[in-house]
């Protein structure tokens, strides 16, 4: 869904390439399923099935990690987990703030799934006062005014921003300035920043415009067919134009 780099210079200094990079959290989710289910060891084909790739794509996404797994056996899925946790960085508590409390906002203050994967929300930030100490998934919502200190006391390196797309470039810049190396972009814009700051971008109207493309394409598609199907129909039926062969026309006298 979302387009953009991911900030894992260490990783791309060990020549994995950024699709195999953006590929590890699929791996990572349906690892974590199975591990949940208390799965010891798992084939690539399955893994791959979950994860919905190839099980040749699998297998050499794992090589760049170092992992082949065993013949006959398969992948350990505990350390698989651990391993790609720790290529993620997903080992570590990455603070998290989040910029507009809205709708949007909120529903990411309250998704559970943070902590499990290594990140926590240190802040929720919003320009509006009446927003200001209002209590979100536990969380006390705090005024914009302070978000430069906001960001240096929890040594935040990761901002999402919610906001509308009007203030989205403003909010960046202040995040950035405050030392933010990394963004989520919910807003509906694109956004510039310097070298160094990587941005991801979820946009949810292009992506649901996208599979507005395909019900087109699916819907004309069964329309030709239905088409095609009514004129092989209609061209085995009788007619009292047909020859005596019953192919070709009859040729009607002058």
């Amino acid at each position: 869904m979302a387009t953009g780099r991911t900030h894992r210079p260490a990783t791309r200094s060990r020549g994995i390439p950024e699709a195999t990079v953006a590929r590890l959290p699929l791996y990572l989710r349906a690892l974590t399923a199975l591990s949940e289910r208390s799965v010891p060891t798992v084939s690539s084909e399955e893994l791959a099935a979950a994860a919905g790739v190839n099980s040749a794509k699998l297998r050499k996404d794992f090589s760049y990690l170092g992992s082949y797994g065993t013949r006959g056996v398969g992948y350990d899925v505990e350390y698989l987990v651990y391993q790609i946790s720790r290529e993620l960085g997903l080992t570590q508590d990455w603070p998290v703030v989040i910029v507009g409390i809205g709708n949007l906002g909120a529903a990411l203050a309250n998704y559970g799934g943070f902590a499990s994967r290594g990140f926590r929300v240190a802040a929720l930030i919003d320009a509006d006062p009446a927003m200001a100490g209002k209590q979100v998934a536990g969380i006390a919502v705090q005024h914009s005014d302070g978000l430069e200190k906001i960001i240096s006391d929890n040594g935040v390196s990761i901002g999402v921003i919610t906001t509308p797309p009007s203030v989205a470039q403003q909010v960046c810049d202040r995040l950035v300035a405050a030392g933010v190396t990394s963004i989520l972009n919910f807003a509906p814009t694109v956004l510039s920043v310097p070298d160094g700051v990587d941005v991801r971008k979820v946009d949810l109207s292009i992506e649901l415009q996208i599979l507005a493309f395909h019900e087109q394409r699916k819907a004309g598609e069964e329309a030709a067919l239905n088409e095609a199907a009514l004129a092989a129909s209609a061209g085995r039926g009788d007619s009292t134009d047909q020859g005596p062969d019953g192919d070709v026309p009859a040729v009607m006298p002058a």
